[in-house]
């Protein structure tokens, strides 16, 4: 059997599993109700990968316009979504959930949102994978037992990372972390962000899952490294059953800019902000139309069509 359709029968295999041993996580997401799509949001900033560094996040949320001096919400309606990977390669993780976590509250009062999106690394280290773990960022936590603790599903951030999703919809825009890849393309979001939700929670591990199959929403690569005219062939399956226009990534650094392809069907907002890869402050800002590349400094606008 090939690769391909043996991970095609594992899925629904795998998930059906998932679901019956994590009945009481999906009742909880049938009772909050955690929804993954939102329309008629005028204002979207889009953040990529933090990776432990707070001062980078700060910058980038204050040229957007979302925080203040005092770090305090600015943002009204607006829908900020951190792409994921807030965790690893640096000191300052956990001050950088801190603040994502509080100003989730604040938005909701002021009438936005924030998308704390969960990425690879946010697996990794529910599930007791700590290889990238920065000795600062250990430190912050009390020690590797105490960090363990933290993101265990009980613990204070881990819990909080289980009441998010992997991949979301706002007016006709998906974001995700990863990507989405062609076993993934036809597959609900809803369906997607229960089945990385179940196995976080489960503490599930091997290759056979959705949080680490490399084809998956938190690993995949092809939108990002694909530069070929056949991209169309990889986003266009996924675009059109969830009725979208357009993907915006981040998990593979750009090392400087957001990048657009295929006319802004991809955007890849992973500029390598962090300290780790020496990238800027930046992130995306879509608002009245217009695509927008944000920093500090500099406001340039996007070509997207």
């Amino acid at each position: 059997m090939s690769v391909m359709k043996r991970n095609r029968t594992i899925f629904p295999t795998v998930l059906a599993a998932l679901l019956l041993l994590c009945a009481g996580v999906i009742a909880d997401d049938a009772r909050e109700g955690i929804p993954c799509e939102w329309k008629d949001v005028e204002r979207i900033v889009a953040v990529g990968d933090v990776h432990g560094d707070l001062g980078q996040l700060v910058k980038a949320l204050r040229a957007a316009k979302v925080i203040d001096a005092k770090n305090k919400w600015t943002g009204g309606k607006t829908h900020l979504v951190q792409i994921g990977d807030v965790p690893d390669r640096g000191p300052d993780t956990k001050q950088a959930l801190d603040l994502l976590m509080a100003l989730e509250e604040q938005a909701k009062e002021a009438g936005g949102r924030v998308h704390a999106l969960i990425g690879n690394h946010e697996a990794m280290v529910m599930t007791g994978d700590l290889r990238y773990s920065h000795r600062g960022e250990i430190e912050s936590f009390g020690g590797r037992e105490a960090l363990i603790k933290a993101y265990s599903p009980k613990g204070k951030y881990g819990k909080w990372i289980l009441t998010h999703n992997t991949v979301i919809k706002i007016n006709d825009i998906l974001f995700v972390h990863g990507g989405i890849g062609p076993r993934y393309a036809k597959k609900p979001l809803k369906e997607l962000n229960q089945a990385v939700r179940s196995e976080l929670a489960a503490g599930t591990k091997g290759t056979n899952t959705v949080i680490a199959d490399p084809g998956g929403p938190l690993w995949y690569r092809g939108l990002a490294m694909n530069d070929k005219g056949d991209l169309d062939t990889l986003i266009e399956p996924g675009l059109k059953f969830h009725n979208a226009k357009r993907i915006v990534i981040g998990h593979t650094p750009t090392r400087g800019n957001i990048k657009v392809k295929n006319g802004g069907k991809v955007i890849q907002i992973d500029v390598g902000m962090c300290e780790y890869y020496g990238g800027p402050a930046a992130c995306l800002l879509i608002e009245k139309g217009e695509f927008s590349d944000v920093r500090p400094d500099a406001r340039h606008k996007l070509e997207v069509r």
